[in-house]
């Protein structure tokens, strides 16, 4: 049965990659306690066993997805990496520094207390960082190494097979000390510090994200005119104010064109839009509210729009509602890098930064340039722009100098890394080229990692069971000390040296590493969204940083063995 399953895989090897990439999601999705993998550490654990069928997929392929991925992740992070490059964003850069520098230095001790390979050094840091952006450009650099092809397979095998044993305990050490262990050690209550930090800020209570509003936040209402009556439009829009509009004129039956300086009269009937409070109070300043004819309905548009006009920097919600005041606009949403942002008067906006916007439709036309490009929902991704972007990428990635004997290069990974940056940046700068829809972009992310990492799995092969018979228990050990220990340092800085409540401190540990799946749980422990905060600045640098550790460690674990 084996034998024949194993000569269909080899023979169709996209059967290989499918199969893997199913099996791996669904076991991604199982929870274990508080605990998910995760659709990619699922896969390369599928990809594992399906290896030691001696299933393998071709480097090419391995290479495109790879590159596909790092691309994006810095196409995503470019804009928010450059804005945070100021006084206010850059403190909590000392997360990411911590965690790179212990990060590295414990494994150079480790590797020379233990004997490590390079692949087994890198495996152990990337597994470490839980970021498998660290797994492909070690995979790349190790790939360089002046080795025969028989130690290149042995060395991106120990790779895989160390990062899927440390990712596991890493992952759970980091869930564990950022939602556990951050609040226990900084001796506060984590959900009342962050629902005492959310009341500081000016927040109401926050709904789970499974639940929706009874009635709605953002409402029509008609009125028939009668407190009104003898003042103008633009008279009524300053009584108002920026949280409702006076949107449609209906006068003797038929709809009128309204200008600011057009003088209302008793009878006539007025389309408002805004927030439901605000509409509370029109009745009094409009009139009755009645039904609507039903013979010219007034629909409301939603508008994605990315942020690119740079003066909006470190600017708040609040501050834009009122140097910028819309109307007849409403912000339903805010995101940043794939995460959701509270729509908050305290929540900092920058450029890279996706606004999702309600309102009719010519007030939504009017104020999106203000702001910066509007999403075209029909078109999901500029294949031009992206594919230039991989290929300035690829041409990067082949530069290289020797250290130690060793040539050091950023490889496709870094190089697309950059390229990546810079035109995520160039977008954010030029938003008329370059479209890349938001939820395109994670498809081809999460596609193309889980693609490489089901190649680098199905490699490793029976490889991977030499490796743990050698190393035992000493490799969870140690990768549990790699996580605990920086997370401990960044622990210290952010609680004594930043002064940083516990919801902050608990979201850039979680930043630090790149790691969704910490946050997720830290955001459940705290119950709201007040750890984003901090979460998403860190995570731009990280983003940026853990993937050029990859051919870091191979360099110096090098030197390290040669020695």
């Amino acid at each position: 049965m084996l034998d024949w399953l194993g000569d269909l895989l080899r023979g169709t090897p996209g059967l290989a990659l499918f199969g893997c990439l199913a099996a791996g999601f669904a076991l991604g999705r199982v929870r274990f306690w508080k605990i998910t993998l995760g659709g990619v550490a699922g896969t390369l654990l599928v990809a594992l066993i399906v290896g030691l069928l001696d299933v393998t997929l071709t480097p090419e392929l391995r290479n495109v997805a790879f590159a596909l991925f790092i691309f994006t992740l810095g196409y995503l992070a470019g804009p928010s990496f450059f804005a945070s490059l100021n006084r206010r964003a850059l403190r909590y850069a000392v997360f990411t520094v911590i965690q790179v520098t212990t990060l590295v230095a414990l494994v150079c001790v480790t590797t020379v207390a233990l004997g490590l390979d390079q692949g087994t050094a890198a495996g152990l840091l990337a597994g470490g960082t839980t970021s498998s952006s660290v797994l492909g450009t070690a995979g790349e650099a190790i790939g360089a190494l002046p080795v025969g092809p028989e130690q290149v397979r042995e060395l991106q095998s120990n790779l895989a097979t160390a990062y899927s044993i440390a990712y596991i305990f890493s992952l759970v050490t980091l869930i564990l000390f950022t939602s556990q262990f951050v609040p226990m050690l900084m001796r506060v209550d984590l959900r009342e510090q962050a629902r005492e930090l959310w009341r500081k800020l000016g927040g109401e209570p926050e709904r789970s994200e499974s639940t929706a509003r009874a009635v709605p936040g953002v409402v029509g209402r008609v009125y028939v005119v009668d407190a009104a009556h003898g003042l103008t439009l633009a008279q009524l829009a300053e009584a108002l104010g920026t949280e409702a509009a006076v949107e449609r004129l209906r006068r003797d039956g038929e709809i009128t064109e309204a200008a600011p300086e057009t003088v209302l009269r008793a009878g006539d009937r007025l389309v408002v839009v805004g927030e439901r409070e605000a509409l509370l109070r029109a009745e009094r300043l409009i009139g009755t509210e009645t039904l609507g004819t039903g013979n010219d309905p007034l629909s409301l548009d939603v508008a994605e729009v990315v942020i690119t006009d740079r003066r909006y920097r470190g600017w708040t919600l609040e501050q834009l509602h009122r140097q910028v005041p819309p109307r007849g606009v409403f912000v339903t949403g805010l995101s940043r890098m794939e995460h959701a942002l509270p729509v908050k008067p305290w929540t900092d906006i920058t450029t890279g930064d996706t606004v999702r916007l309600t309102g009719a439709g010519p007030d939504l036309d009017a104020y999106t340039p203000l702001l910066g490009i509007r999403i075209n929902p029909a078109v999901k991704a500029d294949l031009s722009f992206i594919a230039l972007g991989v290929v300035v990428g690829m041409l990067i990635g082949r530069l290289s100098m020797p250290v130690g004997g060793v040539p050091l290069s950023l490889g496709i990974g870094g190089g697309c890394l950059f390229s990546g940056l810079f035109f995520g940046w160039l977008r954010a700068r030029h938003p008329t080229y370059g479209q890349y829809h938001p939820a395109a972009a994670q498809v081809i992310q999460q596609f193309g990692l889980a693609t490489f990492v089901c190649a680098v799995g199905l490699g490793a092969g029976p490889g991977a069971l030499t490796l743990i018979e050698r190393y035992g228990v000493l490799l969870p050990l140690v990768a549990v000390l790699v996580t605990a220990i920086p997370a401990l340092l960044s622990l210290w800085a952010g609680s004594r040296l930043l002064k940083l409540p516990a919801p902050l401190v608990a979201g850039a540990i979680a930043g630090q590493q790149c790691s969704t799946p910490a946050v997720d749980a830290v955001r459940e422990a705290a119950g709201n969204t007040t750890p984003l905060l901090s979460y998403t600045i860190v995570y731009a640098f990280s983003a940026v940083l853990l993937p050029l550790l990859g051919p870091l460690i191979v360099a110096l674990s090098s030197a390290l063995v040669a020695a």
